[in-house]
This record gives C-alpha cells, structure tokens and sequence, in this order.
C-alpha cells in the first residue's frame, strides 16, 4: 500500500479501508454552485485507465459502489457514470463529500473532495474565482475556464455558446472579445456553459476577475516631435508670409507644444507680426499635437533668428523634454524650377516601378524566392510551416475530400511545407480547444480549409482562434471553395467574418486549380512563409479523380 503523509486523517483511515488500491495524488478540491452540474474526471492529472470499467465509491456516509447502482437509481440520486465521469447534474448539499475512482486490475486510486455552496464566503470566492490581466488600448479575450465539466467529445451532451455577465450590469452577450481594453472594462465576469442532456438543461458557471493595467506599450514610450528635423533649413521668401508646423506624439495628458524665437517665447496673439497656434487629436495610443508658427511677413531680421519648436510632458513622474531648432533662409529662385522638376521625374519613376510591381508581384515574389534562394528566416523557431485546419460550416459548402486531400499532398511533396494535420499530429483524447491552439502556437501560418467531413468551430473557440492569431502574429490564409454563394459566405458567424478579415482569402477554382502552377498555388504561396524543406514533383498521376 502507498502512504502519503501529507493526507489529511480521513484520507489515512480511507487508505487503510482499501489495502489493495494505491493513492495516486492527494485528493483534488471541487467547488460547485447548488443547483449546477460538475463533473468528477477520473483520467485528470496525466493518468489515463484501459478500457475497462471505472469503479466510482461515495464516502459521504456509508461506503457505496456507485457502480453497481442501476442507471436508473443514479438518475434519482441525480448522478451519472459514463465513460470513466461522475456527472453530478444537480449538485446539492447532499452531494457533498467525498469520492473515488478506480479500476479492478489498476492499483491507482484518486480522491475527490466536492464542495457544494449555496453563497460565497470570502474564503470560497478566493479559492472559486479566476483572474486575468489585459492591458488597455489592447485587444483581450476573456477565457472562460474548462474545468469540471462533460470532455468535448462526448456524443451524450450539446453544448451552447457560453454566456458572459458582468456584475452590475444586466446586459448578456456571448462574444468575450474586446478588440480594445478600457479603464472601464475593469470588474468581475461571470460565464455560463450551457449544456443539453437527454432533453433538460444543465449549467455550470465560473467567476472571473477581469484586472485592466495601463498598456505595456505606452508607458514604455517617449513623446517624439515629428516634424521639423533638428537644425532643419526652411527656405522662404522675404516679403511674404510662411506658416512653419511642428507636429508631435503625446503619451500622456500632460503636455506642450509651443515655439520659441531666439530665448523668448511665441505669443499666440495674432496681432503681432510672429505667433503661434495649436491643434490637438486623439489617436489609438494617445494624442498628436499641431503648433503652426506664423510669420505675416517675412524680414531679413527674421532670417537671422534662430526658431525653436520645444515640447514637454509629464509621465508617471517623470518629466521629458525635447526641442527641434530651425533656420530661415531666402530661396534661389533661379534653381527653384530645376529643384521642383526633379521631385515630379523621381515621382513618375517611383510609380512606374509601384505599377510594375503591384501588377507582378507574386510572380516577382515567388521568382526571388525559388530561383535565388531569397526568403527571411523566422525569428521564432516554429515546428511546422503551415497548421492545415479543416472546419465544418453549415452557411457554405466545403471542399471535396479528395481536394483537400490533393491541397495536403502538394503543400508538403511539391512545395516542401512541413504541415501539422490535426487528425495526425494531435494525440487522441486532447482537448479541441487545446490542441488548436497548441498547432497555432507552433506553426508559422494557418491555412482554413471548409471541409464537408470536419468538425464545426463554436464561436467561441473561433474568437480564441483570432486572438491567438493576433497575439503571435500568425498569418492566416482562408480558402474560399469556387461555388460558395456570397450571401450565405455574408451570412456566417461574426467571430468567423472577423477571423476572415483578420488573414487573406484564396479561391480554389476546381479542376483549374489542381496544376501545381496555377493561378490559386501561386497567389497561396504568396501568401504562406517559404517552405523550411526543399520540394520535388508530384507525379501526374497523383492527380485526383
């Protein structure tokens, strides 16, 4: 028999009961609302049985062998044993208590301490609540927590979009996406998975603390002044007025921007010969700021003047400062229309060359990376090149089996990609939502494939999708199959048209597009990272029927 000495004495006296069984772990806490269903997981912690019978036991008064109790006596007694579970569909306090599972030819045992609570004490809501931390201007999504509930594969319950409240407010919604964080999206949430079950509804809520911090990314910057270059040189005519502007970027609500002639300050009364006004917008990240300083009438005096444009913020106690100084110079006239000719030929170059290119450039792309070996290395080394996700869409029609199978074929043995594939990479038994986002995690782009024989993609996961997407900077490519009409295309979730928008689409046009040389192939490669391998044909009898 395995002894822990870290067991509490009812768990040491439980031991003693079973000689035979060895204790896996201590015994894992479970809290639950009254009146919600929790499930009891025996394959947690990295331990999975055979396939043979699971042995749940309730300690709650006498030892029972949940086991042997008829499907229908565990209906009464509100539990349920399927597939190795405990579902408890509606916890009360006579639930409470202690549990166990095991097998008949394993010697492992795991313990279950259930908890069932009709109000929050300050000690459950520290032991029942989730914290997450978003930063403001940034996008956030709020993840509600898998834990304890019926796994994703299981065929017995249906699952509904989680439901998010904030507390305080009396409004529902089912996105959890913020695309950016405010001050005011501070506070606790609650989230609700709904569940259907032999025609009756099961819930299961978590309780999380959103906590808004101020954006990494502001804080670490500085104010910068755009425009003018320091010592910068602007050529005038004397005689005539000039409006000179100095533009600048601002973090922080305590900031100036203003002109200084010589060591005197600008007014901003515009009934002296020089002064100065200012404008002022917001941005994503802060505010820009406009100082026009205006000369009526330019003097020869004026050309002897040094100008100063000088700013000043105040930042989390911290004060920055910053100047730019500039000249006035008359102008040369009789270089003044060569100097404005070569602008407007160096104009029509550059746009002939943009022509060129915009209208070639994937074929320029390509070339330079095929034929002279140009391409950039990652900087975060990924496992795989491309993460080939399939989904499911009842809007629109999917790819054929042997196209999608043609799409996997040429990517890795003429191309050289090396894909992750989620019906081979993934072990069996993973979490959906896990393994997805562990395929992002280590591949450099993902291509999205509709396929009439995958598994559909709940709108939340769909929203964890985009966000992981944006948070690692993954591209995205989205096939669009040749047939799909573009009202239904319209007409699918929102979290799939945002995750649309977020990458490139591609249409594959059927048998056209099956040539390895096609317009789609060049236009995916496009937009996919070079291949970490290198490629050979596929022969053509490999083209599918």
């Amino acid at each position: 028999m395995c002894r822990h000495r870290s067991w509490v004495s009812v768990f040491q006296l439980q031991s003693v009961r079973h000689k035979s069984m060895c204790v896996a772990r201590p015994p894992q806490e479970v809290y639950v609302k009254a009146g919600e269903m929790v499930v009891l997981n025996c394959q947690q912690g990295g331990y999975h049985f055979d396939h043979g019978p699971v042995i749940w036991t309730s300690e709650n008064n006498l030892q029972m062998d949940l086991s042997k109790i008829s499907p229908a006596e565990q209906r009464q007694m509100g539990l349920l044993c399927l597939d190795g579970s405990l579902f408890i569909l509606t916890a009360s306090v006579n639930h409470q208590g202690n549990y166990s599972c095991s097998q008949r030819n394993v010697s492992k045992q795991f313990w279950f301490r259930l908890t069932v609570y009709t109000t929050l004490t300050r000690e459950l809501e520290d032991r029942t609540q989730y914290t997450m931390t978003c930063y403001t201007q940034e996008s956030c999504t709020l993840n509600c927590p898998e834990v304890d509930i019926p796994p994703p594969n299981n065929p017995n319950f249906t699952s509904y979009d989680i439901i998010w409240n904030k507390e305080g407010e009396s409004l529902q919604k089912v996105d959890s996406y913020f695309s950016s964080v405010e001050d005011t999206d501070h506070g606790v949430y609650t989230c609700t998975r709904t569940y259907l079950f032999d025609g009756q509804i099961y819930n299961r809520s978590y309780t999380l603390v959103l906590d808004v911090q101020p954006s990494k990314r502001i804080l670490d910057k500085h104010p910068v002044i755009l425009s003018p270059q320091d010592n910068e040189t602007i050529y005038v005519d004397v005689g005539s007025p000039a409006v000179i502007k100095c533009e600048a970027e601002f973090y922080s609500d305590y900031s100036s921007l203003f002109w200084l002639s010589g060591d005197e300050f600008v007014t901003m009364n515009d009934s002296f010969p020089v002064f100065y006004n200012d404008t002022w917008e917001n941005t994503s990240e802060g505010k820009k700021a406009t100082a026009n300083l205006v000369l009526k009438q330019v003097t020869e005096n004026d050309l002897l003047i040094n100008f100063t444009c000088k700013m000043q913020s105040i930042s989390h106690s911290s004060f920055f400062t910053h100047t730019v100084t500039i000249t006035l110079a008359k102008k040369d006239r009789r270089s003044h229309i060569s100097l404005a000719l070569f602008p407007m030929v160096m104009m029509a170059v550059m746009a002939a060359t943009v022509i060129v290119y915009v209208k070639f450039k994937i074929e320029i792309t390509l070339f330079l990376r095929d034929t002279l070996g140009c391409r950039r290395k990652s900087a975060d080394l990924k496992t795989y090149d491309v993460f080939l996700m399939c989904y499911k869409s009842d809007k629109v029609p999917g790819l054929k089996a042997c196209d999608t199978k043609w799409l996997q074929n040429v990517l890795e043995e003429n191309f050289g990609y090396k894909l992750c594939l989620f019906e081979r990479e993934v072990q069996p038994g993973k979490a959906v939502a896990e393994a997805l986002l562990d395929c992002i995690e280590q591949s450099q782009s993902v291509v999205l494939v509709p396929s009439p024989v995958a598994q559909g993609l709940e709108t939340g996961l769909l929203s964890a999708i985009h966000a992981a997407l944006v948070e690692r900077k993954t591209s995205l490519v989205v096939i669009k199959p040749e047939n799909a009409d573009e009202a239904k295309w319209d007409s699918v979730p929102e979290a799939f048209q945002l995750l649309e928008k977020t990458g490139h689409c591609v249409t594959w046009e059927g048998l056209s597009s099956l040539s390895p040389s096609s317009a789609f192939w060049k236009k995916l490669r496009y937009h996919l990272p070079p291949a970490s391998t290198g490629s050979k044909s596929l022969p053509l009898e490999a083209l599918p029927s």
